[in-house]
């Protein structure tokens, strides 16, 4: 059964000194995908936007850039989307069966532009530490599923959940070595990890429900956008794999966003023209479960 979610997304800042222009990037429009239907969403800004224009970038995600262009000394971004989910039960397909080695040999040989995922990115850079760690997790001739569902349950099981830990620069290394982090940390380490052993693997943001039903758990980092990677299977299909909460092809993630790390795909990027500013910064994300619209 599928289920309809609202979800809202507020960004709030605030500048102890005036600004007089601001232009920025948002990724805050869920894709459009087989399970996930986008029934509605909108953007709106306080103050209101000069400019604005909506595309799709290379990975397919949609992109709004916006210009606020008076001054200001608060900047409210508010993405708002109407997003039905269909369970994933079939996303680990026949390409999880065969050894995990086929589906390396098969992103390595691979020309088009899936190939990019194979190859070390800014946020998750490879090292001799990280491949150590990835390789009892792939011996020879184990099979896709089981070779990324052990590792994802030892990064859950390995690395604490502790924000501030961290921040977005953190390479993947260092957080290796401090066994901590948050949900986009043990993103980028897993992709590290895939890509050491010749995996293609790409990073997706997007939202966990904040409030889940009566009797389930909730899951971790659903107070904000969340963070995961999908690996590329031998039929080409894509198996997102959730270190954070040890998941293997969740079915209530909402997906907004792919590309080869979180510089692809950061919800809200820009920059501002002003004198030497400071800011803070308030982030709101809410997920509820509604009835479908009707038809």
């Amino acid at each position: 059964m599928s289920v309809v979610y609202q979800v809202r997304h507020e960004t709030h800042y605030r500048y102890d000194s005036e600004v007089s222009l601001a232009h920025n990037r948002a990724m805050l429009t869920p894709r459009r995908l087989v399970h996930q239907h986008l029934l509605s969403s909108s953007l709106s800004t306080q103050p209101d936007t000069g400019y604005r224009d909506t595309f799709i970038d290379v990975f397919g995600n949609t992109v709004q850039s916006f210009s606020i262009e008076r001054p200001h000394r608060e900047l409210i971004i508010l993405a708002e989307s109407l997003v039905e989910v269909h369970p994933r039960a079939g996303q680990l397909s026949l390409g999880g069966i065969p050894p995990w080695e086929h589906c390396a040999e098969l992103a390595h040989d691979d020309a088009g532009p899936e190939r990019i995922f194979c190859h070390d990115s800014p946020f998750a850079v490879g090292t001799p530490e990280i491949a150590a760690y990835a390789a009892p997790s792939f011996p020879p001739g184990r099979s896709l599923a089981e070779a990324v569902s052990d590792l994802t349950s030892r990064i859950h099981r390995d690395f604490v959940y502790q924000p501030g830990a961290t921040t977005i620069g953190t390479p993947a290394a260092e957080v290796l070595h401090r066994r901590a982090g948050v949900c986009q940390d043990f993103a980028h380490l897993q992709l590290a990890c895939l890509r050491s052993v010749g995996l293609a693997a790409r990073y997706v943001s997007g939202y966990l429900e904040t409030r889940p039903p009566a009797g389930q758990a909730r899951l971790t980092g659903a107070d904000a956008s969340h963070a995961w990677c999908s690996v590329r299977q031998l039929d080409g299909t894509w198996l997102d794999l959730d270190p954070t909460n040890d998941l293997i092809g969740p079915s209530s993630h909402i997906t907004v966003a792919w590309g080869r790390d979180y510089g692809d795909v950061a919800p809200i990027a820009g920059v501002i023209f002003a004198g030497r500013v400071g800011s803070t910064l308030k982030v709101a994300v809410d997920i509820t479960r509604v009835d479908a619209p009707a038809l």
